[in-house]
């Protein structure tokens, strides 16, 4: 017998114990981690999620504030045909000289000395305490200009809105089924790992007693290693969607998602109606609907700038002993105001007004093709994920076929190792593509909702799916 050979075995399976400990404690220490994370988590299904969201998103509280905004601007404009009632106080210290001539009386106002025109000086302080109100009686379109901008603003700001709540239903949704996906995926990996410890524990034993060469058993040992990284992947990546979506929901202790993943077998309804959904419901067009409004209105507010305005006012003294010799103690009138030249060209503001006009046109147009566009690209991901899914139904089932009978073959010695280790890892492949397509048609489903304005009925579809099961 050759010593080193037995000491160089001797060292190979020491090492590969060593090895199996090593990882048998990093499954260990992962599981007591994750159930040690799983204290005080949320517990959430769709619905509620989707509830939470929309109550603790920063996101959404900001376009609530602006909507809010919006309508306080809106409300303030509807006053603008009520008069304006102004207080204006004054303290004057004022010098004023008069002259008053004598007429006839000069002649003799010579002979004492007195000359012609009289002249008086007059220094004093004097307080003038005024109101005035003035009423708006033509405007020339100017105030219902601002009133339908401020009404077109509260629109937009609205669709903002919508928009915003859409968006952050969409990134939840992804982030809420992605984090399953990955918990699919780290089980697969731990159970694809653990039956690889029991083919390295088979090829051991198979080693030593002579049955495989010792080329075989490190094929396995190689094979073990990589699903050992790969677990180890698998658990990171899903610590990191676990972040996203308790970060998402505002969830420190982080969030068990009870919704599963799912699939709709049958069609989905006609490419049409989700169509004529987000023509008719898209936040989008409401908000460039909001944004050509907001552009015949300037059009509007230009065309009465070009026009006279009308107004009635009254002014009352309510100090008439210390008052100006020119302030009347009460007047009351009608006063027209018309800009006949002005710095700014007013034909040229009507004419780039038109234009904003033409712009919002054209990008409401553009909007309603992109969103078409849009609708059918995302109906036929959805319809394409549906279809792959169902395609996976038996892959699963002749995958654990395979791997049966490549364990059975290996241990009668009519397969090889590799065989065996290719049927493991053939099984974790279509367990993992089964959920990944599942995970597909979710998204797929609701970037179709998202786009065709219905992003917040995917929990009826959740009603209508069935479970993907692992």
């Amino acid at each position: 017998m050759d010593v080193n050979v037995t000491v160089r075995e001797q060292e190979t399976f020491f090492m590969t114990l060593r090895c199996s400990m090593l990882v048998a404690a990093l499954a260990t220490a992962v599981c007591q981690g994750a159930q040690a994370q799983t204290i005080d988590r949320l517990d959430l299904d769709y619905r509620s999620a989707q509830a939470r969201l929309l109550e603790r998103s920063d996101a959404i509280q900001g376009a609530d504030a602006d909507v809010r905004s919006k309508e306080a601007q809106k409300g303030s404009t509807s006053t603008l045909r009520r008069p304006t009632v102004e207080f204006e106080g004054q303290m004057i210290r004022y010098q004023k000289t008069l002259y008053l001539p004598l007429g006839p009386l000069a002649d003799v106002a010579q002979d004492y000395s007195i000359s012609d025109p009289l002249r008086f000086e007059i220094e004093r302080t004097s307080t003038r305490p005024i109101v005035t109100a003035t009423l708006p009686l033509y405007s020339g379109g100017q105030i219902p200009a601002a009133q339908a901008g401020a009404a077109a603003q509260l629109g937009q700001s609205r669709a903002e809105r919508q928009i915003v709540i859409d968006n952050g239903l969409l990134q939840m949704t992804q982030l809420y089924f992605g984090q399953q996906l990955l918990e699919r995926v780290r089980d697969v990996r731990r159970d694809a790992l653990a039956g690889l410890e029991r083919h390295v524990a088979d090829a051991l034993k198979l080693e030593q007693e002579g049955f495989i060469s010792r080329a075989q058993r490190l094929q396995a040992q190689v094979a073990r290693d990589d699903a050992a990284r790969e677990l180890e992947k698998a658990q990171a990546d899903l610590a990191s969607a676990q972040v996203a979506l308790a970060g998402a929901l505002r969830a420190p202790s982080g969030v068990d998602p009870v919704s599963p993943i799912f699939v709709i077998r049958q069609p989905l309804r006609s490419l049409d109606t989700y169509v004529d959904a987000a023509l008719r419901a898209h936040p989008q067009l409401d908000r460039l609907g909001a944004l050509e409004d907001q552009a015949e209105a300037g059009v509007a507010l230009q065309r009465a700038k070009l026009r006279p305005t009308i107004y009635g006012f009254a002014q009352y003294n309510f100090d008439r002993r210390d008052t100006l010799l020119t302030d009347p103690d009460w007047s009351v009138g009608v006063g027209l105001r018309y800009t006949l030249f002005s710095g700014v060209g007013r034909s040229q503001a009507v004419q780039a007004a038109r234009e904003t006009v033409t712009q919002a046109n054209a990008g409401l147009r553009e909007a309603r093709t992109q969103i078409e566009i849009g609708v059918t690209r995302s109906w036929n991901d959805a319809e394409a994920a549906r279809r792959r899914f169902e395609l996976t139904d038996t892959a699963i089932t002749a995958a654990q076929e395979n791997l049966r009978v490549q364990t059975l073959g290996y241990q009668e010695q009519q397969t090889t190792s590799l065989d065996v280790i290719d049927a493991q890892l053939g099984l974790a492949r279509s367990r993992i593509q089964r959920a990944q397509a599942g995970y597909d048609f979710v998204v797929a489903l609701a970037q179709l909702l998202h786009v065709s304005g219905q992003i917040a009925t995917l929990p009826d579809y959740i009603d209508q799916g069935e479970r993907v099961t692992p």
